[in-house]
């Protein structure tokens, strides 16, 4: 008897250790998963919210790159967080201002300046080409480059560039100019007798210039020989202004 008395309370303390032969509290179970669910919750707000902060950071410093970056990260990994919920409706916004952001960064990279010691002082000069090449010869698409001048002796000068064919503009001519797809503008170009470069001058400068500083595209149609009339569209949003002073 004494023996199994023994075993009995053995058997006991091995249940208690086990938390008790009929299974656990299915309560305690319970509250203990809860807080286990609430902690790892809490983990993960956390990480949001840093998220979050690192978020606003980059928008006050106008990073929109950035700025978009931590966007995509807190709405991917933290989808329900009320750190993303916040950040959310501000998405379409910060995109849009990286996309204007990228564009303004393209278009000021197609423009070319320049700067050159000569007899009496500086000359200056502003660059683009078209954004296609344009066949002007029959042989095939070739660039074609306008230019902004200003020389110490020569003044200052705005005209088309090409590489190959020529321009029919020797006794003078007229060349159209559109800004943005409006109606086109009409300005007086001419050839000079030189072979130094195949060059047509659109002669009032200052009002080309006072166009390309107000358009994001312009068209400009100008007489070749033997084909008519050709078209070059230069992106011309990204000038600045400031290289060529006094314009």
């Amino acid at each position: 008897m004494k023996t199994l008395n023994i075993e009995v309370a053995a058997l006991a303390f091995a249940c208690a250790l086990l938390s008790g032969c009929a299974g656990e509290d299915p309560a305690v179970a319970a509250k203990a998963a809860a807080e286990e669910s609430a902690k790892q919750a809490a983990a993960q707000e956390a990480k949001a919210q840093e998220g979050a902060a690192a978020f606003d950071d980059a928008v006050k410093k106008e990073n929109w790159s950035l700025a978009k970056a931590q966007a995509d990260v807190l709405i991917a990994q933290y989808p329900d967080s009320a750190a993303t919920k916040r950040v959310r409706p501000e998405y379409d916004g910060i995109k849009r201002k990286l996309d204007e952001t990228r564009e303004a960064a393209r278009t000021a990279a197609l423009w070319s300046y320049g700067t050159q010691s000569v007899k009496g002082g500086l000359q200056r000069s502003s660059a683009i080409y078209a954004r296609d090449n344009v066949d002007v010869d029959g042989t095939g698409p070739t660039q074609v480059r306008l230019i902004f001048r200003d020389h110490p002796d020569w003044g200052r000068s705005s005209y088309l560039v090409l590489q190959n064919g020529d321009f029919n503009c020797y006794g003078g001519c007229r060349v159209q100019i559109k800004l943005d797809g409006k109606p086109a503008k009409s300005l007086p170009g001419s050839r000079p007798k030189t072979d130094e470069a195949i060059a047509m001058f659109i002669e009032d400068e200052r009002a080309l210039w006072k166009m390309t500083k107000s358009a994001k595209t312009l068209e400009i149609e100008f007489p070749v020989k033997g084909l008519g009339k050709r078209s070059a569209v230069f992106e011309v949003a990204g000038l600045d202004p400031g290289r060529m002073p006094g314009w």
